[in-house]
Protein backbone atom coordinates (compact mmCIF):
# COMPACT_ATOMS: atom_id res chain seq x y z
CA UNK A 1 0.00 0.00 0.00
CA UNK A 2 1.52 3.60 -0.58
CA UNK A 3 1.37 6.38 1.42
CA UNK A 4 -1.34 8.18 -0.38
CA UNK A 5 -3.12 4.66 -0.11
CA UNK A 6 -2.39 4.76 3.78
CA UNK A 7 -3.38 8.44 4.06
CA UNK A 8 -6.87 7.85 2.46
CA UNK A 9 -7.73 4.92 5.30
CA UNK A 10 -9.64 5.80 8.71
CA UNK A 11 -8.41 3.79 11.61
CA UNK A 12 -11.12 1.59 11.21
CA UNK A 13 -9.42 0.59 7.77
CA UNK A 14 -12.19 1.88 5.39
CA UNK A 15 -11.65 3.86 2.38
CA UNK A 16 -12.37 7.64 2.79
CA UNK A 17 -14.46 7.30 -1.13
CA UNK A 18 -16.62 9.80 -1.32
CA UNK A 19 -20.30 8.52 -1.74
CA UNK A 20 -20.58 10.03 -5.11
CA UNK A 21 -17.64 7.86 -5.92
CA UNK A 22 -18.64 5.13 -4.79
CA UNK A 23 -22.52 5.42 -6.41
CA UNK A 24 -20.79 5.00 -10.19
CA UNK A 25 -20.82 1.52 -11.62
CA UNK A 26 -18.75 2.34 -13.99
CA UNK A 27 -15.97 3.38 -11.58
CA UNK A 28 -16.91 0.51 -9.25
CA UNK A 29 -16.72 -1.53 -11.78
CA UNK A 30 -13.27 -0.02 -13.06
CA UNK A 31 -11.54 -0.61 -9.35
CA UNK A 32 -12.52 -4.10 -9.12
CA UNK A 33 -11.31 -5.02 -12.82
CA UNK A 34 -8.10 -3.67 -11.73
CA UNK A 35 -8.03 -5.54 -8.97
CA UNK A 36 -9.41 -9.01 -10.45
CA UNK A 37 -6.79 -8.75 -13.54
CA UNK A 38 -3.94 -8.83 -10.34
CA UNK A 39 -5.23 -11.40 -8.78
CA UNK A 40 -5.96 -13.37 -11.96
CA UNK A 41 -2.78 -12.64 -13.51
CA UNK A 42 -0.48 -13.07 -10.43
CA UNK A 43 -2.30 -16.53 -9.82
CA UNK A 44 -1.64 -17.74 -13.29
CA UNK A 45 1.73 -17.14 -13.44
CA UNK A 46 2.64 -19.13 -10.37
CA UNK A 47 1.25 -22.14 -12.97
CA UNK A 48 3.31 -20.91 -15.46
CA UNK A 49 -0.09 -19.46 -17.60
CA UNK A 50 -1.66 -16.28 -18.30
CA UNK A 51 -5.21 -15.36 -18.64
CA UNK A 52 -5.04 -15.67 -22.84
CA UNK A 53 -3.38 -19.36 -22.65
CA UNK A 54 -6.72 -20.05 -20.53
CA UNK A 55 -9.19 -18.32 -23.12
CA UNK A 56 -7.77 -20.11 -26.17
CA UNK A 57 -7.77 -23.82 -24.36
CA UNK A 58 -11.77 -22.63 -23.39
CA UNK A 59 -12.91 -22.13 -26.82
CA UNK A 60 -10.95 -24.72 -28.35
CA UNK A 61 -12.57 -27.03 -25.69
CA UNK A 62 -15.78 -25.98 -26.41
CA UNK A 63 -15.99 -25.15 -29.76
CA UNK A 64 -13.41 -27.30 -31.48
CA UNK A 65 -10.66 -26.38 -34.02
CA UNK A 66 -10.47 -22.46 -35.15
CA UNK A 67 -8.08 -20.53 -37.33
CA UNK A 68 -5.94 -17.92 -35.38
CA UNK A 69 -8.39 -15.27 -37.08
CA UNK A 70 -11.70 -17.11 -35.55
CA UNK A 71 -10.16 -17.56 -32.23
CA UNK A 72 -9.79 -14.17 -32.10
CA UNK A 73 -13.44 -13.54 -32.05
CA UNK A 74 -13.79 -16.33 -29.99
CA UNK A 75 -11.68 -14.90 -26.86
CA UNK A 76 -11.36 -11.58 -27.88
CA UNK A 77 -8.02 -11.30 -27.95
CA UNK A 78 -6.80 -8.84 -30.76
CA UNK A 79 -5.49 -10.98 -33.81
CA UNK A 80 -2.12 -9.27 -34.07
CA UNK A 81 -1.64 -10.43 -30.19
CA UNK A 82 -3.03 -14.33 -30.93
CA UNK A 83 -0.22 -15.29 -33.03
CA UNK A 84 2.22 -14.71 -29.65
CA UNK A 85 -0.42 -16.48 -27.82
CA UNK A 86 -0.49 -19.50 -30.07
CA UNK A 87 3.31 -19.36 -30.05
CA UNK A 88 3.34 -19.54 -26.47
CA UNK A 89 1.34 -22.34 -26.30
CA UNK A 90 2.60 -24.38 -29.28
CA UNK A 91 5.94 -23.99 -27.21
CA UNK A 92 4.50 -25.86 -24.21
CA UNK A 93 2.76 -28.43 -26.40
CA UNK A 94 -0.60 -27.29 -25.58
CA UNK A 95 -2.23 -26.80 -29.07
CA UNK A 96 -1.40 -28.00 -32.62
CA UNK A 97 -1.24 -26.15 -35.72
CA UNK A 98 -1.32 -27.94 -39.08
CA UNK A 99 -2.22 -26.29 -42.39
CA UNK A 100 -5.97 -25.46 -43.52
CA UNK A 101 -6.38 -28.06 -46.61
CA UNK A 102 -9.17 -25.34 -47.78
CA UNK A 103 -6.18 -22.43 -47.90
CA UNK A 104 -2.72 -23.32 -47.28
CA UNK A 105 -1.97 -19.73 -46.40
CA UNK A 106 -4.00 -20.19 -43.13
CA UNK A 107 -3.65 -22.62 -40.27
CA UNK A 108 -6.37 -24.65 -38.36
CA UNK A 109 -5.25 -24.69 -34.53
CA UNK A 110 -6.57 -28.07 -32.45
CA UNK A 111 -5.95 -28.25 -28.99
CA UNK A 112 -3.99 -31.06 -27.87
CA UNK A 113 -3.72 -34.02 -25.88
CA UNK A 114 -1.67 -31.92 -23.34
CA UNK A 115 -3.97 -28.93 -23.50
CA UNK A 116 -7.23 -30.98 -22.88
CA UNK A 117 -5.51 -32.26 -19.63
CA UNK A 118 -3.99 -28.67 -18.36
CA UNK A 119 -7.37 -27.05 -19.05
CA UNK A 120 -9.54 -29.04 -15.75
CA UNK A 121 -6.43 -27.66 -13.71
CA UNK A 122 -6.56 -24.13 -14.88
CA UNK A 123 -10.14 -24.34 -14.31
CA UNK A 124 -9.24 -25.26 -10.62
CA UNK A 125 -6.70 -22.43 -9.96
CA UNK A 126 -9.37 -19.85 -11.68
CA UNK A 127 -12.03 -21.08 -9.26
CA UNK A 128 -9.84 -20.96 -6.52
CA UNK A 129 -8.58 -16.97 -7.30
CA UNK A 130 -12.42 -16.62 -7.90
CA UNK A 131 -13.52 -17.59 -4.52
CA UNK A 132 -10.67 -15.35 -3.37
CA UNK A 133 -12.28 -11.98 -5.46
CA UNK A 134 -15.49 -12.71 -4.79
CA UNK A 135 -14.94 -14.29 -0.72
CA UNK A 136 -17.65 -11.68 0.56
CA UNK A 137 -20.49 -12.58 -1.66
CA UNK A 138 -22.87 -15.72 -0.95
CA UNK A 139 -23.07 -18.04 -3.63
CA UNK A 140 -26.22 -16.77 -4.58
CA UNK A 141 -25.12 -13.13 -5.16
CA UNK A 142 -21.90 -14.94 -7.29
CA UNK A 143 -24.20 -16.39 -9.42
CA UNK A 144 -26.77 -13.50 -9.69
CA UNK A 145 -22.88 -11.00 -10.19
CA UNK A 146 -22.35 -13.30 -12.95
CA UNK A 147 -25.57 -12.90 -14.23
CA UNK A 148 -25.92 -9.27 -14.07
CA UNK A 149 -22.36 -8.84 -15.80
CA UNK A 150 -23.26 -11.18 -18.54
CA UNK A 151 -26.44 -9.31 -19.45
CA UNK A 152 -24.59 -5.57 -19.35
CA UNK A 153 -21.72 -7.23 -21.27
CA UNK A 154 -24.14 -9.03 -24.62
CA UNK A 155 -26.32 -5.45 -24.51
CA UNK A 156 -22.72 -3.84 -24.83
CA UNK A 157 -21.32 -6.23 -27.32
CA UNK A 158 -24.74 -6.26 -29.42
CA UNK A 159 -25.19 -2.66 -29.73
CA UNK A 160 -21.38 -1.52 -30.47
Amino acid sequence: MTRAEAADMPDDGARKTPDRLRRQASRQLSQLTARSDRLINEGLARVDARKWHYAVLASLQEYGPGSQATLSRRTGIYRSDMVGVLNELAERDLVERVPDPDDRRRNIITISARGRRRLPRLDKVLDDLHDELLAPLSPAERDQLVQLLTRLLDHHTRTS
